[in-house]
């Protein structure tokens, strides 16, 4: 395959490599219909430069990719059957299967968690929870992820209603709150703990979100999800299983090639800097794992959105034939 004209020779064996291993799969698909896969700009995506590079190739040149900047934008193109494959937060996922009669259907998690408590105040390395008794955080992502894994994380350690939630600033904007001194603490998700530490290096990790949410748990949290239009997954079942190893294969190869993932995340205007993208892949938690592998870890995120806001998924946790079988 034809990838890269500028990178070195090792960077090109490397990513030769892969595209060997990739062939086989990708050949099954010269016979096939149109795959239409829908992609949410930023972190989630990145995974997907690598196949996007790739798509004019005769190997996978039934593979049509559409990029969407938000939630709102691509989910009804889902839902009409206009889009075969999505990506889509937990919480989303749910609420969509539980009201629409289950007109869409989990493959698999992409990404597991990837929060961080930012500071730019010096403190400790065993800075926990406990030291932010009083304090007021901003927080990205109301009525989401962000939110409601923070106040269980509150709650469980004791601290509900002792630390103070702020929601008033963009999450665009958060970054430059936190090192202009306007706030003291920030719980972002990446790329926007990358961007923060990008553009000063005074700010700092200091929590390890899913690392404190295993503590507790002994599970991981998803954060997006891989998802299909329930009756083009039904009515295809060996595509569904052939795309899900070729995105497998794709995403390790991410995790493996962080600089040259992200000068294809830049390429594929994905709304990342190459740099941005290259630094945020080892954080992001990249993962790939099938809906029925990680559907305990699935349940207990749902669990956490259910008991903060139960219209958040619908109500309910998602039934059995939400998470499609890709044996």
């Amino acid at each position: 395959m034809k990838i890269f004209k500028n990178l070195n020779s090792q960077k090109i064996k490397k990513i030769l490599t892969v595209s060997i291993i990739l062939t086989s799969v990708f050949s099954t698909f010269a016979k096939q219909k149109q795959v239409r896969i829908g992609i949410l700009n930023g972190p989630s995506a990145i995974p997907c430069a690598y196949l996007m590079e790739n798509k004019n190739s005769p190997e996978v040149k039934n593979l049509a990719f559409e990029n969407f900047a938000s939630v709102q934008t691509e989910l009804p193109k889902l839902l009409k059957g206009e889009l075969d494959i999505g990506f889509l937060p937990p919480n989303i996922a749910a609420k969509v299967f539980n009201s629409s009669n289950k007109k869409i259907v989990c493959l698999g998690v992409t990404g597991n968690g990837n929060l961080y408590l930012l500071s730019k105040t010096g403190f400790p390395q065993n800075f926990s929870l406990e030291s932010l008794k009083g304090k007021t955080v901003q927080c990205a992502g109301q009525g989401a992820t962000p939110e409601f894994i923070f106040k269980y994380l509150l709650s469980k350690n004791g601290l509900q209603n002792q630390v103070n939630l702020d929601f008033s600033i963009p999450n665009a904007n958060i970054a430059a709150a936190l090192i202009s001194d306007k706030i003291e603490f920030a719980l972002v998700p990446e790329p926007f703990a990358t961007v923060a530490q990008t553009k000063s290096p005074q700010v700092k990790r200091i929590l390890n979100i899913q690392a404190e949410y295993e503590k507790l748990t002994e599970k991981t949290f998803p954060m997006t999800l891989l998802v299909a239009n329930a009756d083009f997954a039904k009515n295809n079942k060996k595509l569904i299983k052939k795309i899900a190893a070729l995105y497998a294969k794709s995403n390790e190869w991410t995790v493996k090639n962080p600089k040259e993932a992200g000068i294809l995340a830049e390429k594929a205007n994905l709304g990342l800097k190459a740099a941005v993208a290259e630094k945020s892949i080892p954080n992001a938690n990249f993962i790939w794992q099938d809906s029925l592998t990680a559907k305990k870890q699935i349940e207990s995120i749902l669990s956490v959105f259910l008991q903060e806001s139960p219209q958040s998924i619908g109500g309910k946790l998602p039934d059995d034939d939400f998470y499609f079988s890709l044996k």
